[in-house]
């Protein structure tokens, strides 16, 4: 079954340097545009849990 990927909305507008998503059941695949064979996959809630570490900035250091 193919994945729809859904692109992110901070995405350029061309298309490129976009992180792109997908759900199969409890499976999150994420990509970059750029290299769309290089896919990382994680259930929901370990995916929902980095969301939120993005938001509250714990990644901010590694820009």
């Amino acid at each position: 079954m193919e994945q729809q990927w859904q692109k992110s909305s901070f995405s350029g507008a061309g298309g490129e340097n976009c992180v792109e998503i997908a759900r199969r059941g409890e499976e999150v695949f994420i990509r970059e545009s750029d290299n769309p064979n290089a896919i990382a996959i994680a259930n929901r809630g370990k995916f929902a849990a980095f969301i939120t570490g993005v938001k509250a900035g714990n990644f901010d250091h590694l820009l």
